[in-house]
């Protein structure tokens, strides 16, 4: 081996040692990019999962907003009726604050009493006379002189109530010459077909279809009252007979309703057997009627309304958007109730609703003054129309804000916009659909006492029996009597009473 070999060799050796380092220096640093990489993908699996809670709070937040506001609803700022209110509430929870006036309780100084009036002589069954004995200022006995200017008082008692029981007997004679014996016929003209009478099954149909006693307690009230027994299947089978009885005057109170040149609807929910179904209610000044049906849809609900003549006032129900437009009138108390509810929310909503809060209290108060006649026709439409306009521009400006929950109903309203204002061109056309609510409001207490019905046939009686009762009030027409006449009609097959006019 030569000098110059020994020297190579050394040379490797000396490049060797940094080769080792560099090997080794490489290594470290692919295990330190490695763990970069590790910690960049957990910071990526960490952002991702920051990423998916948030939008879990997000949507929790959303759906507690939700939760919060049904747990506030009540009928001053939704559909809601009174009577789902909890106990305790205000009854002006959620209204404009007024100004308390100090005044005591009772009647006023200047308020016009109010007292019994007497009845009319025809109809007073016993008169009791008292005369004085003797005169006041001589002492001398006086006559018994009638005064046609007596001081008048009168008491009302009610005679013990007897059940009218009738027994018609079908005798059977022997032939004297040859002994067979013959049974009289038996007259179906003669021997009603019910136990009943007319006038008792009339009052059964009142006592469970327009005062809504359950069948048990009716059957105790007519024990108590007039000795009259009766079962609870009895009694069922005579609500029938009624509800036939009145079918011809509940024909009439429908085509009187679809014929009206203004109407009024509302629905509500419906039970038979447990099962969700149903109500609706169409209503005038002169009739109302009620119709139990399957459901709430267009399909179901267009056919009850005939040729769709005249005026409706509703609320914004889509199922009711069969009706021209033009034709209709959205119940501004429904959007009273929406613009509360914007304005208990939180952030900009709450302006919002505040705003359309001011411009629907205006709404009302031109309207009022109209009808008390404290503003002329000219004056009433010169100052309503720049409020619809402000109005509709608040609405467009609302809709176009994208705020959730509130943008939404905003443009809804604003599809309407045809149906707003009618109450203010057509004279008989009323801002609100309070009428409608209030003929549905018995029905609702009489959901919540009954839970419904439980057949067909009940439905029947109940849509029926309603109808009868609130068109005879509108007609001034004795409830009881009316459903009597009809009892009578049905017992002698002769045509049924009208029920208008």
């Amino acid at each position: 081996m030569s000098l110059g070999d020994d020297d190579d060799i050394g040379l490797e050796a000396e490049r060797a040692v940094p080769d080792a380092e560099v090997v080794k220096l490489r290594a470290e640093l692919a295990a330190k990019n490695a763990r970069i990489l590790n910690l960049e993908t957990e910071l990526a699996a960490k952002n991702a999962r920051l990423v998916e809670l948030e939008s879990a709070v997000l949507a929790l937040r959303k759906q507690v907003e939700v939760l919060l506001e049904q747990l506030g609803r009540n009928s001053n700022n939704s559909n809601l009726p009174p009577s789902s209110d909890p106990p305790g509430k205000p009854k002006d929870e959620g209204k404009p604050k007024k100004r308390k006036r100090k005044r005591k309780r009772g009647g006023q100084k200047g308020h016009r009493g109010n007292k019994r009036e007497l009845v009319l002589a025809e109809r007073v069954n016993e008169f009791v006379d008292l005369f004085p004995p003797c005169c006041d200022k001589c002492c001398k006995p006086l006559p018994e002189l009638p005064d046609s200017n007596a001081r008048r008082y009168q008491s009302v008692e009610v005679p013990p109530v007897e059940a009218h029981v009738t027994e018609y007997r079908r005798h059977e004679v022997a032939c004297p010459d040859c002994g067979h014996g013959t049974l009289a016929a038996y007259d179906d003209e003669v021997i009603p077909k019910s136990p009943f009478g007319p006038r008792l099954s009339a009052m059964i149909g009142v006592l469970t279809g327009v005062f809504h006693l359950s069948r048990r307690k009716a059957r105790e009230l007519l024990r108590d009252f007039a000795g009259v027994e009766i079962s609870v299947g009895g009694l069922s089978r005579v609500e029938a007979r009624v509800a036939d009885a009145v079918e011809a005057a509940v024909e009439q109170a429908w085509q009187q309703v679809r014929g009206a040149a203004v109407k009024h609807t509302d629905g509500t929910t419906w039970l038979e057997s447990g099962k969700l179904i149903s109500l609706w209610t169409i209503a005038t000044a002169a009739a109302s009627v009620f119709k139990i049906v399957a459901n709430g849809r267009k399909d179901t609900l267009e056919p009850l309304f005939g040729d769709k003549h005249g005026i409706l006032i509703s609320d914004r129900a889509t199922a009711l958007n069969f009706w021209a437009m033009e034709s209709r009138q959205i119940c501004w108390a429904h959007l009273l109730r929406k613009f509360v509810s914007f304005s208990e929310r939180d952030g900009p909503a709450a302006l919002i609703g505040e705003t359309l809060l001011g411009y629907t209290g205006l709404v009302f108060e031109y309207w009022h003054d109209y009808q008390d006649g404290k503003l002329d026709k000219q004056h009433f439409d010169s100052w309503m129309a720049p409020l619809r306009e402000q109005f509709e521009a608040e609405l467009a400006r609302t809709a176009e804000a994208d705020i959730a929950g509130v943008s939404g109903s905003c443009a809804n309203i604003l599809e309407h916009a045809a149906a707003l204002w009618t109450f203010a061109e057509h004279a008989g056309v009323e801002p609100t659909n309070n009428h409608a609510e209030r003929e549905l409001r018995a029905f609702v207490l009489w959901r919540k006492r009954s839970y419904g019905t439980q057949s067909k046939r009940g439905n029947r009686f109940a849509e029926r029996l309603m109808t009868v009762a609130h068109t005879a009030r509108k007609q001034g027409k004795n409830v009881l009597e009316f459903l009597t006449a009809c009892c009578r009609a049905q017992a002698a097959r002769e045509p049924a009473p009208t029920l208008l006019g």
